[in-house]
C-alpha cells in the first residue's frame, strides 16, 4: 500500500544568488507550492548570518524543507506528500528549473 512520495535531495553548483537571501528562497519555494497547487497551511523561513536559509512550507498532506549553504553552492531539500504523489515529482522538477544545479543526487521512498 503506497501513502505517500518522499523525496530527498542534495543539488550541487548552485549560485549563491540564487541561495543567500531569505526573501530570494522565499519567493520561489512559494511560487512551486502554488503552481503545483499544495494545500499549504503555512510556511517559515530563517536567514542565517552571514547567509543561508532555512524553510519549511507545512501542507495538509505533508511538508517541504529547503536548507541552503551558499558558501558550498548547495542546497538540501525534502519533498514530502501523501496526497497526489505526483505533486512531489513536479515540486522537485520546478526546483530544479529555478535554481538550476549543475549536478544533484535524489532519492525516492515510497512511504508505506
Amino acid at each position: 500500500m503506497l501513502v505517500g512520495k518522499h523525496i530527498i535531495a542534495e543539488l550541487y553548483g548552485i549560485s549563491k544568488e540564487k541561495i543567500s537571501d531569505e526573501n530570494t528562497v522565499k519567493q520561489f519555494m512559494e511560487h512551486i507550492s502554488d503552481k503545483v497547487e499544495f494545500d499549504k497551511i503555512g510556511s517559515l523561513y530563517k536567514q542565517f548570518e552571514p547567509y543561508g536559509v532555512t524553510g519549511v512550507i507545512l501542507i495538509a498532506e505533508s511538508h517541504v524543507s529547503i536548507h541552503t549553504w551558499p558558501e558550498y553552492n548547495l542546497v538540501n531539500m525534502d519533498i514530502f506528500t501523501c496526497g497526489d504523489v505526483n505533486q512531489a515529482q513536479e515540486a522537485f522538477q520546478l526546483i530544479l528549473e529555478s535554481l538550476e544545479p549543475t549536478s544533484y543526487k535524489k532519492h525516492i521512498l515510497d512511504r508505506g
